[in-house]
């Protein structure tokens, strides 16, 4: 793409217009982060995160000073001054340089007839200060369906969990135990003037008190090391993974559990499944660079007849599809881009995809249900509606676990601040002797 010449913050208006149009930040970034200067990347990716992050509180106050609704064409100057406004709630940039670099990229849309209207708001905004926020979910900063379905699922634990979707989750790491031990790597770091510290649950993590490029990691490009939140890596201790056992990751990109399990246990028959070829590639990267090795096929994993050999499965580790609000603090975008409708969608996906893969699962072989989600519908009731169809389902999950929130179903992880993301596992067990012989249903 050749660059376009535009300030800063008319890319980022241009950033989040797309965000709010539907599209995702991994894919509306890119292209952006193309046309600015080297110098000013971070600074983009900062005002789009950022932006997104508090997009629904921004909203808000916008809307007590923006009397008139534009009109369809103008409407580009609206993601202009939320990104304004996010600077002087949340940035320690000057007033009045973000002001005036403001009114600039004004014109520079193709918008210098609302020059005036967006150095009066923008004036106002910083003269008057942040207005108290009308309600929860402007206070809060997430759409208000979200905010009522998580305080009437968990009315202990909704409004932590949404401070916590506020606040960067920090950089986790999962030390390679076939390279070196984890106190091992943690000297490394410390060698190498990087703090950090085991991380509480995994036994593999490693948490930094701040975030890097992994070219400044020890040893990365060898594999010693990979990135992925510590909620993540709990699937290896709760698969009792061994040596020699068929294993099914589905839904496998980009590959860190994948990996995690080949890390974990040698001598694994690993099977990893994605229906996007291009996704798959992020796993053969990552098998490649940590010097592992399993069997790749691009498929729907719901669809057995178009990959599965017949031969049954010691253990699936199936991390469903699910709308992510668990990692809204790492995907901000979530907050604009998921709808409450989706949910019922995304539970009748999540169902299916347990009940076709059940069927590959050997007797007495274990199926981990993992969703990076916080809703109850895509999460412990999805293993209700299950056991009350599978007899031969026992749920497996270790009573002593020190982590989460026993659900009778499943145990549920929320984001916590300096801390893990929001995550679900539950374990089920197939105790009939049937199964080896039982042809999937359609």
């Amino acid at each position: 793409m050749a660059r376009q010449h535009l300030p800063l913050r008319a890319v980022a208006a241009r950033v989040i217009h797309a965000v709010s149009e539907g599209q995702s930040l991994s894919d509306a970034l890119p292209p952006a982060l193309a046309q600015v200067s080297d110098e000013e990347r971070s600074q983009l990716q900062a005002f789009c995160f950022g932006t997104c992050r508090w997009y629904h509180r921004l909203q808000a106050e916008l809307q007590t000073r923006l009397h008139k609704p534009l009109r369809k064409g103008d409407r580009i100057v609206v993601p202009l001054l939320l990104v304004a406004l996010f600077q002087l709630r949340h940035s320690g940039q000057a007033d009045y340089a973000i002001v005036n670099e403001t009114v600039e990229a004004c014109r520079s849309l193709g918008k210098p007839h609302l020059a005036g209207l967006v150095n009066a708001i923008l004036r106002a905004a910083q003269r008057d200060g942040e207005p108290e926020p009308a309600s929860d979910a402007a206070a809060l900063s997430h759409p208000e369906w979200m905010v009522e379905k998580l305080r009437h699922n968990w009315p202990d634990h909704w409004q932590a969990a949404l401070e916590a979707n506020n606040v960067q989750g920090p950089m986790t790491l999962r030390v390679n135990r076939r390279q070196i031990s984890r106190d091992d790597y943690l000297q490394q770091l410390a060698e190498s003037g990087i703090q950090a510290q085991a991380t509480r649950f995994a036994t593999q993590g490693i948490q930094l008190e701040k975030p890097c490029g992994v070219d400044q990691l020890p040893g990365f490009d060898e594999g010693r090391v990979s990135v992925q939140d510590e909620a993540a890596q709990l699937c290896t201790q709760l698969l009792d993974l061994a040596p020699g056992q068929r294993v099914l990751d589905a839904c496998a990109a980009p590959g860190g559990k994948t990996c995690a399990m080949l890390e974990a246990v040698e001598g694994l028959e690993m099977v990893a499944l994605d229906q996007s070829d291009h996704r798959l590639n992020r796993v053969r990267e990552n098998l490649d660079r940590l010097g592992l090795n399993a069997q790749l096929a691009a498929a729907d994993a719901a669809d057995l007849d178009n990959w599965w050999d017949g031969q049954p499965f010691d253990r699936i580790l199936l991390d469903v599809p699910c709308s992510g609000s668990g990692v809204i603090r790492r995907h901000p975008d979530i907050k604009l881009l998921r709808r409450e409708q989706d949910i019922a969608g995304l539970a009748q996906v999540q169902l299916n995809l347990l009940e076709r893969l059940w069927s590959t699962l050997k007797p007495g072989g274990r199926l981990v249900y993992a969703t990076c989600s916080v809703f109850p519908q895509e999460n412990h009731r999805i293993i209700q509606r299950f056991m009350k169809a599978h007899e031969e389902a026992a749920l497996t999950l270790p009573e002593d676990l020190a982590w989460g929130l026993d659900t009778g179903a499943g145990r549920q992880l929320f984001p916590e601040t300096g801390s893990h993301d929001g995550f679900f596992y539950a374990c089920l067990t197939r105790m009939d002797d049937q199964a080896a012989n039982r042809t999937p249903t359609s």
